[in-house]
């Protein structure tokens, strides 16, 4: 199975688990974001919550200028995991605890995660370590789920260090093993934060920088 097609069909049984447990569909705080994936009217003023569902772009992207800036092809897995849908965050349950999957909210959203992709590659490379590319995070530290560039398989990464953990194969396996996590939305301390609309991954990505400032 596809890393797109894992992902759509857990998105699908994420949508359907709030459902049966709240029934209605998840809530997102925006921040003034728009987005295809938002159901019902949209006020960019309004700093209440949204519901959403993920929703298949119609022009999906790529991270082809990822490769030619850095000239490393990155796993196909990227863009299927990146490139095919809008959505907020998605929380699990898993054998390794709570977690959440980066996903892109629109497509502001996905040139700011290519550009934090490359960061975190530029970062890789001065560190003499293999690339690797991140899709969320697991727990409430500083553990961030990745994917080995080379053969695709998920890790767990704390930022400035190897991979040291693996938790399957591919990303489509890892995927199909998660169970979808029903949870209130989190509205973001945006002086913590910043304006962003994926607080959770950023956090962790202000984390990797300071270690990096640390090794220079």
């Amino acid at each position: 199975m596809s890393c797109s097609t894992s992902l759509d069909h857990f998105s699908n049984r994420y949508i359907q688990a709030y459902q049966d447990s709240l029934g209605e569909l998840p809530r997102f705080y925006p921040l003034g974001q728009g987005s295809d994936c938002i159901e019902g009217e949209y006020d960019a003023e309004s700093d209440k919550a949204v519901f959403w569902k993920a929703v298949k772009r119609e022009n999906t992207s790529d991270f082809s200028n990822v490769d030619h800036a850095l000239d490393l092809k990155l796993h196909e897995d990227i863009n299927e995991f990146y490139g095919h849908f809008f959505s907020a965050p998605l929380y699990f349950d898993s054998q390794w605890g709570e977690g959440e999957l980066l996903q892109v909210w629109n497509q502001q959203d996905f040139e700011s995660l290519q550009q934090n992709v490359i960061g975190h590659l530029m970062m890789k490379k001065k560190l003499k370590q293999a690339p690797t590319w991140f899709v969320g995070v697991l727990g409430d530290g500083d553990n961030m789920l990745t994917i080995d560039n080379e053969d695709g398989s998920v890790w767990i990464e704390i930022p400035g260090n190897k991979p040291h953990e693996k938790l399957a194969d591919s990303l489509a396996g890892f995927i199909d093993s998660l169970t979808p996590r029903v949870t209130p939305a989190i509205e973001p301390v945006e002086e913590d934060y910043g304006h962003v609309p994926h607080p959770g991954i950023w956090q962790r990505m202000k984390m990797m920088w300071n270690d990096l400032l640390k090794r220079k």
